[in-house]
Formats: C-alpha cells, structure tokens, sequence
C-alpha cells in the first residue's frame, strides 16, 4: 500500500516563510513608532483644538456676518469693519490701548531688570525681598484692582495722606487719564515680580568674568550695566517686551475694575477688549461687531510682536 503523506516543502520556501513572519513584528514596531506620540499628544490636541482653535476660526467667520446672541447671523462681508472706522468708541479703545503699550512696555522692560540686579545679591535677609517682590503676581487680579481701588478712591488712604500734608484731594477715578495711568501703574506694579524671575534666570547665566574684567578695566557700575549686563541679557529683554506689549495692548481686568462697566468718565477709558466684552455680551449683544473687533486686536498683536522681533535682529546686524 503506498503511502499518502505530504511532500516536504521546497528548502527555498522555508526562508521566505520566516522572513515573512519575522517581518510582521518589525512592521508592528514601525506603526507603533509612528502611532504612539500622537496618542500621547492627542488629549492636549484635543483641549487646543476645542478651547483655541475653534474659537478663533469661529470668531473669523463671525467677524463676516451680523450674527447677534440667540440669532443667526447672515454673511455681511466687509460691514462690520468698514462700520469700525466710523466708530468713535473704537478709536478711543485704539487709543487707550496703544498708550497702554507705549508706557507700560519700557516700564516692564526695565524696572524688572533694575530689581533683579537688586535682589540677585547674596545678602542676608535677601530671600524676603524676593517673595515681597513677587507676590502681587500670584495674588488675584480683581482683589489687587479692589485694594487700589480703596487707596485711590477719593476717601482712600492716598489722598487721606496728600490731605494730611495740606496738598488737597487728587482725583484718581475721576479724571480721564489721572484714571487710565493709575490703571498703568497697577499692570507695572502687578507685573514687576513676574518679569524679575525671568530676568533673575538670564542674569544667572552671565560669567562673572566679565564683570570682572570690566571693574578692572576701570568701568563703573553704570558703564558695567551698559557695556556687560543689558548685552548679555538682550534676548530676555526682546521677550519681556513681546510678552508685555501682548498683554498691554489686551488689558482688561485693571481698568474694567478701576474705571467700571462704563469705561470710565464718558467711557474714554474703555480699551479694546473692553469694547468686545460690552458689544458681544448680553441678550442684544453683537457678537458679529464684538469678533470684527477681536480680529483687529489679534492682527495688532501679532503687529507688535513681529515689530518687537524685527528690532531685534536689526541690532543683530
């Protein structure tokens, strides 16, 4: 009887079959490599997308249309910012804005700089000063707007002083600008801390050496502070200024909470994004003029932070 078992395979087709099979790990490895980080990254994906991307692409379409709370806007094309420059509260937030920007930015830029010098000394007691200097940036912007208030107010501790020295009442939160430069000076005061970390990290990175060298030379301290510290600092110093002139140009909190809903005397402390919150919010509120608005404020924004950066390297040159 003749048997009925299989042949064996050719010995060129078990080779193959191995390499096949040895393959399909390599390939599971590869897609895993390719996969694995955006699984990683997909739940910050996920919050970018839903809480930044898609409010500015939305507040960009809403900028075209006459779209009101509870109502559906209809396609309006230019209208909204051809109705912005005959809009005198959008003028007076540009402006109010932009002198925001023109005063606090240098103060921002250089009072940071001056007490980090101050307290990067190693003296004795120097540790109090640091956390003195930077609490007003943890504490709350509206309790901190709430206690200047009570010291500006015309029955505050400020002109109860300037009365004590026979000098007369001052007043802060009634006058247009004595209103918009004490708001100025809550955004400088609340940011000093803040922008004194930043420089205090970049002053840490700058070889004594060259201190050193320029005391030997005959330098000063001022001619040191020009010659050795503000060059090796530049770039932290181009930083600070984007960062504040951003947070400048979109000031809300402090001058919402000194000046009021109403922006103020007649509303001529009202900034830009004060116009926002008041055009876009309520029952009747025009969130197609409120997102026009926002728009001019992000292209004037990425305006400062472009001009800040192309300062920077013209001193490069």
């Amino acid at each position: 009887m003749k048997s009925t078992a299989a042949a064996p395979a050719p010995a060129t087709a078990r080779p193959a079959a191995e390499s096949k099979a040895a393959a399909r790990p390599r390939r599971r490895i590869r897609r895993q490599l390719v996969t694995s980080p955006w699984l990683f990254a997909a739940p910050g994906l996920a919050v970018v997308g839903i809480f930044i991307l898609y409010p500015f692409v939305s507040t960009i379409i809403n900028s075209f249309t006459d779209k009101r709370q509870l109502v559906e806007g209809k396609y309006v094309g230019l209208a909204n910012f051809r109705e912005l420059l005959h809009d005198d509260m959008f003028w007076i937030g540009l402006r109010n804005s932009t002198l925001y920007v023109l005063v606090v930015v240098p103060a921002l830029v250089v009072l940071p700089l001056l007490l980090a010098l101050l307290v990067q000394k190693q003296i004795p007691g120097i540790t109090f000063f640091r956390s003195a200097f930077y609490t007003p940036v943890v504490a709350s912007i509206v309790v901190v707007g709430l206690i200047w208030v009570w010291m500006l107010d015309e029955r505050g501790l400020v002109n109860a002083v300037l009365e004590a020295v026979g000098a007369g009442k001052v007043g802060f939160l009634s006058d247009q600008w004595l209103l918009l430069f004490s708001a100025m000076a809550v955004t400088v005061w609340k940011g000093l801390g803040y922008y004194m970390i930043i420089y205090l990290a970049a002053l840490a990175n700058v070889p004594r050496e060259l201190h050193e060298a320029a005391a030997v030379d005959g330098a000063g301290p001022v001619r040191r502070f020009v010659s050795v510290t503000i060059p090796a600092v530049r770039s932290t110093m181009v930083l600070v200024a984007a960062l504040s002139s951003v947070a400048a140009f979109k000031v809300f909190s402090e001058v919402y909470l000194m000046a009021g809903p109403t922006g103020g005397p007649a509303g001529e402390d009202t900034t830009l994004v004060m116009l926002v919150q008041r055009t876009g919010t309520g029952l009747t509120g025009r969130v197609g003029y409120a997102s026009a608005i926002s728009v001019v404020i992000f292209v004037v924004t990425v305006a400062l932070m472009l001009l800040v950066l192309r300062a920077d390297r013209k001193e490069d040159r």
